[in-house]
């Protein structure tokens, strides 16, 4: 892959570090930012960061799309909507095929924001008009978000006891209410039901197989609970009866009815289970957990724990056995914890751990590290795949945010990626971006202003609204 860029990238690097002996890898970041158009789709750059904005209010009805975003040469932006519900994050195309609507979590706290009506969590967003409808009420802290092969949609909850909802015909929704989260009662069964076999946690980002594995993780930093309790392992639930293929016509049809769950286990030994603080990468296996205990049950048997695992994603070019997934690892900027993306293959999705003569389970799975992190690219949260490209576009947790594009692994020696240039930097000093997702042509992208200052915007529906922007000037280049 990749050699008509690569050619023009190694002659770059020749003429760079020629002038530039002393440092080749600031050769190399010279070359990837001059080779920008063949090798990520973007004319040119961004070198830095905006600068932070000092404006109070900053975030005002008269703002146009591009006073909130620096973009990188050659993209340029527009709002969707500015009625978005406030804590806008990850959202999914509807339908999946030439989509009309976005549908979105909104990841604010279950509250009652009026008189008998909580908070807004499932939102649908009409393309063409940015019309916002409330889909669904009374989740608490809706985040990550997937449509399925068989035609629903599976949304999740950000918080410690976290559940998965399946909703199938999501436009049919209005102001649906989840009355008991707990008990997975709502307004509307026939459209919306709770999957309590499915684990609960804080979920965050997640993937969902044709045949219905989903595999996801839990958003929980190291120490949290306690000194020295693990954080967040990567869990993944398998149906007990594969999706056959085409659409369901009701939720009992769905492979997420029933099934078991599991928690990823690394080894650091081979041929034999050694598990514990250290062993992050390497070979792995699934253990079986109780999805109503899912954290506390992982930790005991031993799953291995990662630092504030959220946005995960399927790689659509891997073209090897079984599925390849992506996600990121948050980290902590300030303690010089600046996070990182980790890339497992796991080679039989569908199958269910079982011990051999001598009590061992098969490591169908093998992780390594794909990005890691530094003083410019750090608290990594979500992330996204470009469709045809395979390059990885990762998103800053934080305040004047910036969304980073990153090669997939070439021909060298190391399995991680190629290297990564600066695309987008957010301007608003009091916002981040997230929920970033391209359309299915990978020329335009989709990215939530989030926590911005609602100080001069008007309240809809009783609740504060975020900005959802489209971005295009993409090009998907096929290296």
């Amino acid at each position: 892959m990749k050699s008509l860029a690569l050619l023009c990238l190694s002659s770059s690097l020749l003429a760079v570090t020629t002038a530039s002996a002393e440092d080749f890898g600031a050769g190399r970041d010279i070359a990837l930012a001059e080779n920008a158009a063949g090798l990520f789709g973007v004319a040119g750059p961004l070198a830095a960061s905006t600068e932070p904005s000092v404006e109070t209010g900053y975030r005002v009805a008269d703002q146009s799309a591009g006073d909130q975003l620096l973009l990188a040469s050659g993209l340029s932006a527009e709002y969707v909507t500015r009625a978005a519900g406030n804590h806008l994050d990850m959202m999914v195309f509807w339908p999946a095929e030439n989509p009309t609507h976005m549908v979105a979590c909104i990841e604010g706290k279950r509250e009652e924001i009026a008189a008998g009506k909580f908070n807004p969590a499932i939102q649908s967003i009409d393309l063409a008009n940015g019309e916002v409808r409330t889909l669904v009420r009374g989740m608490d802290r809706c985040d990550g978000i997937r449509t399925t092969a068989w035609g629903t949609i599976l949304a999740t909850e950000e918080t410690d006891d976290g559940a998965a909802w399946e909703i199938i015909d999501p436009l049919g929704l209005d102001n649906a209410v989840i009355s008991d989260r707990e008990g997975g009662i709502a307004s509307d069964p026939a459209r919306l039901v709770r999957r309590p076999k499915l684990p609960v946690m804080a979920w965050e980002g997640l993937t969902v197989t044709p045949e219905g594995v989903v595999i996801g993780g839990d958003e929980l930093r190291p120490g949290t609970a306690a000194a020295d309790v693990d954080g967040g392992a990567m869990f993944k639930f398998v149906p007990a009866v594969a999706h056959g293929g085409g659409a369901i016509e009701s939720l009992d049809q769905s492979p997420l009815a029933d099934g078991r769950s599991y928690a990823m286990q690394v080894s650091c030994v081979k041929g034999k289970v050694q598990a514990g603080q250290g062993c992050e990468v390497g070979n792995a296996l699934w253990v079986e957990i109780d999805p109503t205990n899912a954290r506390a049950d992982a930790d005991a048997k031993g799953a291995t724990g990662f630092y504030r695992p959220e946005d995960l994603h399927a790689d659509p070019t891997f073209a090897g056995e079984g599925v390849r997934f992506c996600w990121t690892n948050t980290g902590n900027e300030g303690a010089g914890h600046y996070g990182e993306v980790l890339c497992a293959i796991d080679r039989e999705p569908m199958a269910t751990p079982q011990p051999d003569a001598e009590g061992k389970l098969a490591m169908t799975v093998k992780v390594n590290r794909f990005i890691e992190g530094d003083p410019e690219l750090n608290s990594v949260d979500n992330l996204d795949f470009q469709p045809v490209t395979g390059i990885l576009y990762v998103v800053e947790d934080h305040e004047n945010g910036d969304v980073w594009a990153c090669l997939p692994d070439g021909w060298d020696r190391d399995l991680k990626s190629d290297g990564c240039v600066r695309v987008l930097s957010v301007k608003d000093s009091s916002a981040e971006p997230t929920g970033f997702i391209f359309a299915p042509d990978g020329r335009t992208a989709y990215v939530s202003i989030q926590h911005s200052d609602d100080t001069n915007m008007p309240m809809v529906d009783d609740y504060a609204t975020d900005d959802l922007i489209r971005i295009t000037g993409f090009q998907a280049v096929a290296n």
